[in-house]
């Protein structure tokens, strides 16, 4: 993590210290959201500064209102928002999510790194969607139709009730959060992520964690959206418990960094990340991009940092459904004695 690495207690220490203080709002307005993309161009919703707190409403991936309430939601427990954009916004794609964003903050440059503290994350309703379509996820051929699944959210103990005896523990988090890609790469479709980190779907990143992305255009343009109840590492029928999240997060800025890929930090853990089409690239990405950190910031030899990551860093599955599929190295904080 180079500089910007902290230990875990003085992680926790600034994200409660942070936390304390009153964040900006930015709720989801038809003219707060970018509809499927990621973009150098797209025109900043909100200006903040380096160290800024905001508070962030967003919508599920879960479809318009009329949709949800003929699958047997209770129109009173569906943001009135989700309507008025679904209705009013006509700027969409290439993408499917609607992200709330972006966000500018001032003095962000190409070269510098963007922290993206998760301070606090919140389910903003008492059910979650779940559901395949023809042609898409990860066994397309074996689920040659659609279907779709509401699943209630006891929100009191953090549980999802899937069916009949089955529960699933409640861990929100976003599924995409991202800044704009190099401006090469034009209006970038939201699903793959890439090195703008963007759809990433990394169950890893719930409130107490920090995620560093790369800057690639001036102000960052931070958007966020895709919010999870919960998800299975793989997300195999392409989507996890989606739902409606809002999160505060504080924004911190590391001048000059030039970090290639994100990275995640939790309280306990360090995370690397890879993303390309291939299982194996992917894979081979994050591994490296362990190696590098460990050579960088743990002062291992190349050789002791291969060998650690073999014993001791665990190499997971992301997502296999986003275009770029997803592999994750996770290394324990706790086997470092410093």
């Amino acid at each position: 993590m180079r500089a910007y690495a902290w230990a875990g207690v003085s992680l926790l220490f600034c994200l409660v210290a942070a936390a304390q203080s009153t964040p900006i709002v930015l709720n989801a307005t038809p003219t707060t959201v970018a509809w499927g993309y990621y973009w150098s161009k797209a025109k900043p919703v909100l200006t903040v500064h380096s160290g800024d707190t905001v508070r962030i409403q967003t919508l599920s991936t879960c479809g318009s209102t009329e949709r949800l309430e003929e699958e047997g939601v209770n129109a009173a427990d569906i943001p009135a928002y989700n309507d008025t954009i679904y209705k009013e916004v006509k700027d969409k794609g290439p993408g499917g999510h609607i992200l709330t964003g972006p966000v500018e903050i001032a003095e962000a440059e190409p070269g510098d790194v963007l922290e993206v503290q998760i301070l606090k994350i919140g389910i903003d309703t008492p059910f979650a969607c779940n559901g395949f379509s023809v042609g898409r996820g990860f066994l397309p051929n074996d689920f040659p139709y659609g279907r779709r699944k509401i699943i209630p959210l006891d929100r009191e103990k953090m549980i999802g009730h899937f069916g009949p005896g089955v529960e699933i523990p409640l861990h929100p988090f976003f599924g995409s959060m991202g800044d704009a890609p190099p401006e090469s790469a034009g209006r970038y479709d939201s699903a793959p992520p890439w090195m703008h980190a963007g759809n990433i779907d990394n169950k890893e990143m719930v409130a107490g964690t920090s995620l560093f992305i790369p800057v690639h255009v001036k102000g960052a343009l931070f958007e966020v959206g895709d919010g999870h109840a919960g998800q299975g590492n793989g997300e195999v029928d392409i989507t996890a418990m989606e739902t409606f999240l809002t999160g505060t997060f504080r924004f911190v800025l590391h001048k000059d960094q030039h970090l290639l890929w994100p990275r995640g930090e939790t309280p306990t853990s360090y995370i690397s990340m890879g993303f390309s089409p291939d299982l194996k690239t992917a894979t081979e990405m994050a591994v490296r991009n362990m190696i590098d950190f460990l050579v960088t910031e743990k002062h291992l030899s190349r050789d002791d940092a291969y060998m650690l990551t073999s014993v001791a860093v665990d190499v997971d599955i992301t997502q296999l459904v986003d275009g770029n599929v997803g592999v994750h190295a996770i290394c324990p904080k706790g086997i470092f004695r410093e």
